[in-house]
């Protein structure tokens, strides 16, 4: 198993995050610093910041479902006394499963499955996330029309989606990808300026009634069907 991977599933950070770890050299196999590509075999002793880690038992893995207040950064940087980790303080160490810009709020799953994190960010996995968005002014049916058809941003085009009108000025939009306040810059391409922006579905998993600012792990019949539809790309 590489070495990224193995810290990941580890449950110390996400796949990216383990990369991160290991460039900075804060990652041994069996006392040496890990170089990336490294591959752990069985026996070898690995540490993140001198701390040794092992796999868990997958039967013990963490699935979180948070509805995430305005205010809360997606982070686990103690320096930052609004980050995530700190606000829901689970026993077991965590991380998000991609982000939700800090004035956004909603559902954002949180885990210690570093494969199931790296599937549900990889844009070819074509998992469906839905968002309610109101904006400073009314909508136009070009607008919606423009914004389902792919936006230039970010030195690419937008994939196809998913847009309807729920209000005067509000929609909903269901994407298969996750670029940097993605939402948000797609509406500004076309002069509108997000006002509120709430993601109410993951895949299967929704907020429903659960209020603002709680946490809850996925029944049992969800966590089996989201590992089950994470490993299908579209």
């Amino acid at each position: 198993m590489r070495i990224n991977r193995y810290v990941a599933q580890a449950g110390v950070s996400s796949r990216r995050g383990a990369d991160r770890l290991i460039e900075e050299g804060r990652v041994t196999i069996n006392g040496q610093v890990a170089v990336t590509g490294a591959r752990v075999q069985c026996g070898d002793i690995v540490a993140v910041d001198h701390v040794h880690i092992t796999l868990p038992d997958e039967k013990d893995r963490v699935y979180i479902a948070f509805n995430k207040p305005v205010g809360i950064t997606c982070t686990s940087d103690p320096r930052r006394k609004d980050n995530i980790i700190s606000y829901i303080d689970y026993p077991k160490r965590i991380f998000t499963v991609g982000r939700l810009d800090r004035n956004s709020c909603g559902l954002i799953l949180l885990t210690d499955d570093g494969d199931l994190s790296y599937r549900l960010t990889r844009t070819e996995y074509g998992h469906e996330k839905e968002y309610k968005v109101a904006v400073n002014k009314p909508l136009t049916p070009s607008f919606l029309d423009a914004m389902q058809n792919g936006v230039p941003i970010l030195n690419t085009v937008t994939l196809p989606c998913r847009a309807w009108q729920t209000g005067e000025r509000e929609f909903r939009i269901v994407l298969t990808q996750g670029l940097n306040r993605q939402i948000r810059r797609m509406c500004e391409y076309f002069r509108y300026t997000v006002t509120d922006l709430e993601r109410t579905r993951i895949m299967h998993i929704t907020l429903g009634s659960q209020r603002v600012g709680t946490w809850r792990e996925l029944t049992p019949k969800e966590s089996e069907e989201l590992l089950r539809l994470s490993r299908s790309r579209r």
